[in-house]
C-alpha cells in the first residue's frame, strides 16, 4: 500500500512540476513579442483586469489582454488537443505514424474550413463560427466516410485498413483543396496562409469553444486509457480480456475527430505536433496511457506555445506561420527519434 501511495504522490508531484513549467512558458509568451512587456507589468495588468480595476499601463493592457492572452491560450489548448489526439491514435492503431493527418481527419477539417473561407460562410453573432462549424462538420463526415469504407473492405476495421484509407482520403481531399484555391481569386492569400497554420486572429470565443471541447473529449479519452493500453499490445489481446474493440475505436476516433476539427478551424493546418510530441512524451512517461495522456496535455501546450513564440519573434515585426516552425522542428525531431530507435535495435 505504501509503495502505491508513493507512486501516486510521485505522479502528482510530476504533474505539479509540469504545470509550473507550462504556466511559466505561458507568462513568457504573453510578455514577449514585437513589443516586449516586463513580467512585473504583465502580472499587474492581468491582476488588474481580473479585479476590474483601471491601470496606468493602458497600452500594455490592450496588447496583453486583447491580443496576446487569447492567442497564447488558444495556442496552448490547440497544442494540448493535437498531442493527446496523436497519442490516442497511436495507441489505438498501434502505429507510430498515426495522427490526425494520417487518418485524413485533418484534411477533411481543412476542406470544410477552406470552403467556409472561400464562400464567406458565416454565423451571425459568432466570429469565425462559420469556419469552425464547417471544419467540425467535415471532420465528422470524413471519419464517417473513412470508417464506412473501411468496414466495406474489412468488417473488423483493422489498423492497416483504416490508415491506408486515411492516407488515400487525405490525398483526395488535398487535390480538392488545390482545385478550390485555383478558383479562390482574392482569397487565395488568406487560404494559403491559413493552410500553413496561424493563430494570429484568435479570440476569447475561440478559447472558450476550444476549452470546452478539450475538457469533454479529454475526459472521454482518459476514461478509455485501459482500453488503449490493451489495444497498444494488440487487438486480439484486447478482445481476450473482454474489450469491445469496434465500439472503443469508434468512441476514440469520434472524440479525436471533434478535437482535431475545432483545432483546425481555429489554427489552420499545424503539422507534426500530434505525431512527434507523443513520441517525446512517451520517452519520459513510458507507454502507459494513464500517465501518457495527461502528460501530453502539458507537453503539447508547452511545445506549441514555444513554437508560436519563435514564429512571432524570429523575423519580427513580421510573423511566420506557426505550421512552418512546427514542421521544421518536427522533421528534425522525427529524424533524430528514428535514428536513436534504429540504433538501439
Amino acid at each position: 500500500m505504501s509503495k502505491k501511495n508513493n507512486r501516486k504522490g510521485h505522479t502528482w508531484r510530476n504533474y505539479l512540476i509540469l504545470s509550473f513549467i507550462t504556466v511559466s512558458i505561458f507568462i513568457i509568451c504573453v510578455c514577449t513579442g514585437s513589443i516586449t512587456v516586463p513580467v512585473k507589468d504583465t502580472l499587474n495588468v492581468i491582476l488588474s483586469s481580473i479585479q476590474g480595476k483601471e491601470t496606468e499601463l493602458a497600452v500594455s493592457k490592450s496588447v496583453i489582454v486583447l491580443v496576446r492572452i487569447p492567442r497564447v491560450l488558444c495556442v496552448a489548448l490547440v497544442g494540448a488537443a493535437l498531442t493527446i489526439c496523436g497519442a490516442s491514435m497511436q495507441g489505438l492503431l498501434k502505429n507510430p505514424l498515426a495522427d490526425g493527418s494520417t487518418l485524413g481527419v485533418s484534411a477533411g477539417a481543412s476542406l470544410g474550413a477552406v470552403i467556409a473561407i472561400t464562400f464567406g460562410f458565416r454565423i451571425p453573432g459568432l466570429e469565425g463560427g462559420g469556419t469552425m462549424v464547417m471544419a467540425i462538420l467535415f471532420a465528422f463526415v470524413s471519419i464517417i466516410a473513412i470508417l464506412a469504407l473501411a468496414r466495406v473492405l474489412d468488417y473488423s476495421l483493422t489498423t492497416n485498413t483504416i490508415i491506408l484509407i486515411g492516407i488515400i482520403f487525405s490525398m483526395f481531399i488535398g487535390s480538392i483543396i488545390n482545385l478550390i484555391i485555383a478558383f479562390a481569386g482574392e482569397k487565395v492569400k488568406t487560404i494559403v496562409f491559413w493552410t500553413m497554420g496561424s493563430l494570429a486572429d484568435s479570440n476569447y470565443t475561440n478559447f472558450f469553444v476550444m476549452f470546452a471541447a478539450l475538457i469533454i473529449c479529454s475526459v472521454v479519452l482518459l476514461l478509455h486509457t485501459n482500453e488503449l493500453n490493451a489495444l497498444a499490445i494488440g487487438e486480439d489481446n484486447a478482445r481476450n480480456i473482454g474489450i469491445n474493440v469496434r465500439n472503443t475505436k469508434l468512441i476514440i476516433l469520434i472524440s479525436t475527430s471533434v478535437l482535431i476539427g475545432i483545432s483546425v478551424s481555429i489554427g489552420g493546418t499545424i503539422g507534426f505536433v500530434g505525431l512527434i510530441i507523443p513520441h517525446i512524451t512517451r520517452m519520459i512517461t513510458g507507454p502507459n496511457h494513464k500517465r501518457l495522456l495527461p502528460t501530453c496535455i502539458f507537453t503539447g501546450a508547452s511545445f506549441l506555445m514555444l513554437a508560436d513564440l519563435i514564429a512571432r519573434i524570429i523575423v519580427k515585426p513580421k510573423e511566420l506561420p506557426i505550421g512552418v516552425v512546427t514542421s521544421i522542428i518536427g522533421v528534425i525531431s522525427f529524424i533524430y527519434i528514428f535514428y536513436v530507435t534504429r540504433k538501439a535495435k
